[in-house]
């Protein structure tokens, strides 16, 4: 048997380790919190700044004599706005779909038609962030798309749930379609292990 005097040593010894392990936990969910916040605030400055600049590029094409030149983009560039005006959804698209770049916005993905020209436009963004509205839209629902050269709008054909390998959702398409995928639950914590596909097809009425 341990003798008194020891199991009172044990005992104190086990509440300031208990202690300590509280306050590194409560320290630690401070530091999460606060890269959260951050990282958060961060993207919604991004955001407001990529907006201004959207703007000047708008301008710029309507200005009289202006060209549309066709410029090499490379990853985080802007190339426009998405909108989904029914469930409120309004955000910049980036080139590229790396970490750093769908932490600020939605990203156009790698090989497919850019925004406003022909073909299947692929576009990704965070179920968390971003894209988390997509879980309120349905067939019909009307979404924008507004670049430099003017907003085409597109209206969504069908929704589905497909596996994360699926490349077939961003197929090149004959005519002018748009794809928006995000991971699938959208309340799954972790690494989601599906994804949410939106189909739509270009509407002939656009305006500039």
């Amino acid at each position: 048997m341990i003798p008194i005097s020891d199991q009172g040593i044990f005992v104190k010894r086990c509440q300031r380790f208990i202690r300590w392990t509280r306050r590194v936990l409560l320290l630690s969910g401070v530091l999460a919190l606060l890269y959260v916040g951050l990282t958060l605030l961060d993207a919604r400055i991004f955001q407001k700044n990529a907006e201004v600049i959207l703007e000047k590029q708008i301008q710029a094409q309507e200005a009289p004599g202006a060209a549309l030149p066709k410029l090499a983009v490379k990853e985080g560039d802007i190339l426009g706005r998405i909108e989904i005006p029914r469930i409120g959804l309004s955000v910049i698209v980036l080139e590229g779909t790396t970490s750093q770049t769908l932490q600020q916005g939605a990203g156009h993905i790698e090989g497919t038609a850019f925004p406003g020209e022909s073909g299947n436009i692929g576009i990704a963004g965070h179920r968390d962030t971003y894209f988390r509205g997509l879980k309120e839209i349905r067939a019909n629902d009307e979404i924008q798309i507004q670049t430099a050269a003017g907003i085409t709008r597109y209206e969504v054909d069908w929704i589905q749930i497909t596996v994360p390998n699926d490349v077939a959702i961003v197929s090149p398409a004959t005519g002018s379609a748009l794809t928006l995928v995000t991971c699938y639950p959208f309340h799954y914590i972790g690494a989601a292990p599906e994804r949410f596909v939106v189909h739509a097809h270009r509407q002939e009425r656009s305006a500039n």
